[in-house]
């Protein structure tokens, strides 16, 4: 890692930070955060703990609220110049990374921390598996296996659902994913009420968007956040807790019978270590090297996470 706060060259448009300095940027900022809550936050086989949370998490969190506070003197100065009283609309941060590199925890920290702040109470997380084709429509297009890659998505309906959100409408809806049936739960919504802040987590929430015909413009979700942050690792190692994740799942949530996952409970250690190596290098590690990890440039920063799962760097987009 660069000396800290250097760019790695004079052209680079990011500033590095090794974790001792950016550390530095949280100092003297109380941590409004106990353990208690962190370990309903924290996702399995990721073992952030409350140093890394005051040391990475809460600058990201200053940093965050400066953005927010900025955005708020441009909104009130604007609303002045055009003579119109319209309501802010909610401020939108992407989370963006692979399967098991952390970005949930990621986001529910962010969440927990933004909410504890005074200037927006109201912060909300939707995560893009509620936009997820149903299984059925996945069958029927011949996209189960791969399930995660962009095609796989519901576009229309994640689109049009932040576009409302961003147009400040008072309540919005998405679906619900659950992962323990492994599919879209019928009748089920979440109801956004127009927060201050909008976490957005999911695999691909910084794609660009998909060109159109004729030369038409086209929209995406990226278009709509207001700061992004993707969570990177090396791929070697996400694979590793991939598969690390997956025996322990074996152990805890695929033993209920009303997992998706029930067959693979009975695997012995091997079997289930040869099929989670299966299923990364069929779809998870394509998913991630295709269209995930080229999306990490579009960030506004990026997490840099060592073998021990600890984020050891940070890279930030300039002003």
């Amino acid at each position: 890692m660069s000396r800290p706060g250097s760019t790695r060259n004079g052209a680079s448009p990011f500033v590095d930070f090794d974790r001792a300095a950016w550390a530095k940027l949280g100092e003297n900022t109380p941590l409004p955060l106990a353990a208690a809550e962190l370990d309903r936050v924290r996702s399995l086989g990721d073992e952030v703990d409350l140093d890394e949370v005051r040391e990475v998490y809460l600058p990201l969190s200053r940093l965050l609220t400066l953005h927010v506070q900025e955005g708020g003197r441009l909104y009130r100065a604007y609303r002045t110049f055009l003579g119109a009283n319209t309501a802010r609309t909610p401020f939108v941060i992407g989370i963006a990374g692979s399967v098991s590199v952390g970005k949930s925890t990621t986001a529910r920290l962010l969440r927990l921390l933004h909410a504890r702040w005074p200037q927006h109470p109201r912060v909300e997380l939707v995560t893009t598996d509620g936009f997820l084709h149903p299984n059925a429509e996945l069958v029927r297009r011949g996209l189960m296996q791969r399930k995660g890659f962009p095609e796989s998505y519901d576009r229309r309906a994640l689109l049009r659902f932040v576009t409302e959100v961003k147009a400040g409408r008072p309540e919005v809806t998405a679906p619900v994913y659950s992962h323990l049936v492994y599919d879209i739960v019928p009748d089920r919504r979440l109801t956004v009420h127009r927060p201050d802040i909008l976490l957005i987590e999911g695999l691909n929430v910084l794609q660009p968007a998909q060109p159109r015909r004729e030369g038409q413009a086209a929209l995406a979700v990226s278009d709509f956040i207001d700061f992004s942050v993707y969570v990177d690792a090396a791929t070697d190692d996400i694979r590793r807790w991939y598969v690390e994740r997956f025996l322990r799942l074996r152990e805890t949530a695929f033993r209920d019978p009303a997992s998706y996952f029930r067959r693979y409970a009975a695997l012995n250690e091997q079997e289930a270590i040869a099929h989670a190596e299966g299923i990364w290098a069929e779809i998870n590690g394509p998913n991630l090297e295709q269209n995930i990890r080229p999306t990490r440039g579009r960030a506004s920063l990026v997490l840099r996470k060592g073998g021990d799962h600890s984020v050891t760097g940070i890279r930030l987009r300039k002003v």
